[in-house]
């Protein structure tokens, strides 16, 4: 798996939260043969044990059932013992959710049909807002524990954690909260990790402005998620498949920044090394 990577011409790469633990001795000799450089890693990786599929959401930071959260703490804290092991910069994390009915994909159906104008999807907006402005007090307060403990741990071994923006709407920090979640996390270690796909989504569904909204979090901005988005909401795309601007991001984007192509398992080389060639294009090579 880490051989055809570098063979595509990658000399990093994220190992994601699909990595089952049977693969893990083989990723670190590949890691300690010098075969290839982790640069991520994504919570929880490895995935529990009897857990074969990917499942970011598996165990929320934000959940009423203590024992969910412990789960979260236990898998969270062995991702950061594999990133320190593997000499990883980073781990991105899902804080979890509000308890709410799905919005997203209901929403998602009524753009693709066209009544985004439609009093029917303003109300089904005003709803949605409401609703979680009610509902998120102690799901936040939880998640937001749950980061501070386990912010100590990353800094102990030299990681930072990318606070990922996500694509539903009961997902949190909610988009209008990530400026004040930045205040209250001043501490350097937490970061930002800015997900195009996500932001695409959320912007094709007049949640935010794409470019506003990284703008407003770029001092805190430590890499991305990179894929385009096919409208309105079909993500994980080769850049320059999609309806992305990537010119208009380009004067957020730095040297230092980690850039992970996050693409669909469907997406040949072919069309893999065009988006990049694409991406590469605009942003330059760093």
């Amino acid at each position: 798996m880490l051989r055809e990577i570098r063979d595509l011409g990658f000399e990093y790469c994220e190992l994601s939260h699909g990595i089952r633990i049977s693969l893990l001795p083989g990723i670190i000799d590949a890691v300690d043969a010098g075969d290839i450089k982790i640069s991520t890693l994504h919570n929880f990786c490895p995935l529990p044990i009897g857990v074969n599929q990917a499942n970011p959401n598996l165990f929320k930071f934000s959940s009423l059932d203590p024992r969910e959260r412990e789960n979260a703490w236990r898998y969270s804290l062995k991702t950061l013992e594999t990133a320190q092991r593997l000499r990883a910069r980073l781990v991105v994390l899902h804080l979890g959710c509000i308890d709410l009915k799905d919005y997203t994909d209901k929403m998602i159906a009524m753009v693709e049909a066209g009544q985004q104008q439609t009093p029917k999807y303003e109300k089904l907006c005003a709803e949605v807002m409401d609703k979680r402005e009610q509902k998120k007090e102690r799901h936040v307060q939880l998640a937001n524990e749950m980061l501070a403990r386990l912010a100590v741990e990353a800094e102990a071994r030299g990681i930072k954690l990318g606070v990922e923006n996500r694509e539903a709407l009961e997902e949190i920090p909610l988009e209008s909260d990530f400026t004040l979640f930045f205040k209250e996390f001043n501490n350097p270690v937490i970061c930002y990790w800015h997900d195009t796909g996500h932001a695409q989504i959320k912007e094709n569904l007049g949640f935010i402005h794409h470019v506003m909204h990284l703008e407003s979090l770029s001092n805190r901005l430590a890499g991305f998620h990179i894929h385009d988005v096919q409208f309105p909401a079909r993500d994980h795309c080769p850049p320059g498949s999609g309806t992305i601007d990537f010119a208009v991001l380009k004067p957020m984007v730095r040297p230092d920044h980690i850039k992970v192509f996050e693409l669909s398992p469907g997406v040949t080389a072919e069309d893999l090394a065009r988006g990049v060639g694409h991406l590469k294009s605009i942003w330059g090579d760093e």
